[in-house]
Order: structure tokens, then sequence, then C-alpha cells
């Protein structure tokens, strides 16, 4: 019974991992238009989205209005979020951009978002300090960012804790 038990848990560890894989960015090399951060959010940028819970219920809707910055390759990204309830948040980003590399800091990301760009896309990855019920928790973010045309973008936004996925953040970005 405890070598079935043993196999049984091995499966699930194997299941478990071959679901972790992620499309690498590469595979978007030829789509076009090309992604630059720095050329996109330069100026006003409004997006709309909402937070997902792990079932897919939609628990939060979101107004974003932005006004990205650049001096070189160094951009600020300046993010005021009003939510369905009424609640505003303030993210700032600064990042800068090497190449099809990029490194955003702001104060609630712990440590550095490290992103990389090929063709349309865009993978940030990155940890966020997310206040719950009067507790922060350190959360992992898996966010990609696909350019469809000069003035919108999609972003889709995975956010787990230990590998255990709990939901995702939708959102369209207009530039203005």
């Amino acid at each position: 019974m405890k070598r079935l038990f043993a196999l049984f848990l091995s499966l699930l560890l194997v299941a478990a991992i071959a679901g972790c894989g992620s499309v690498p960015v590469s595979s978007y090399a030829q789509e076009k238009p090309a992604l630059d951060l720095k050329q996109y959010f330069n100026g006003r940028v409004i997006a709309h989205g909402v937070v997902q819970d792990r079932s897919g219920k939609v628990i939060r809707r979101m107004v974003v209005d932005m006004k990205g910055t650049w001096v070189g390759d160094v951009g600020t990204l300046d993010e005021d979020f009003t939510y369905s309830d009424g609640k505003k948040e303030k993210r700032v980003w600064t990042i800068r951009k090497n190449g099809d590399r990029y490194v955003g800091t702001a104060a609630d990301v712990v440590g550095e978002a490290q992103g990389e760009a090929s063709g349309n896309a865009l993978n940030w990855k990155y940890v966020l300090a997310l206040p719950v019920d009067g507790s922060v928790y350190n959360v992992d973010f898996d966010d990609w960012m696909w350019q469809l045309d000069d003035k919108v973008m999609m972003n889709r936004a995975t956010f787990s804790k230990f590998g255990i996925r709990f939901g995702e953040v939708l959102i369209t970005f207009y530039k203005q």
C-alpha cells in the first residue's frame, strides 16, 4: 500500500512539474508590431481590467490612468488605479531598457521585475507585496503583454504563491 501511495505521489509530482512549463518569449519574434515599452508607454495610456480568482470569477474591476515619460533608456510609468468599489491605488514604476530586456522597480515590487521582449510580446516576472485584510503577502507574478497595434496592448498576469495559482489580472491598454 505504501508503494502504491508513493507511486501516486510521484505521478502527481510529474504532472505538476509538466504543467509548469511556459511559452518562451522568443516564440513571438516574428509578430508585429514590435513591442517597445519606451515607445508605447510614452505619454498617456488608459487601461481597463479585471482581477479574477482561481476559479475565474471576476472579483475586481478597474480603470488605470497612466502617464509615461522617458529620459534616454530610463522611464517612469505613473499609474493611478480606480477600482469599481471606489478604492484608489497608485504605483510608480521606474523602468530601464537594455536591448530587448527591461528591469523595473516600484515601491510594492520586492526586488526587481525582470522582463524580456521579442516581437510583439513582453514577459515580466516579479514579486509583488500584496496587502490582503491587514496582512501583506509576497506573491509571484508572471506578466505577459502583447502589442496588437500602435494603440492597443493586451496584458495577462497570473499570480501565485509556492507554485499555487491564485488568479489572474486581465488588462487592455489604449494609447491616447
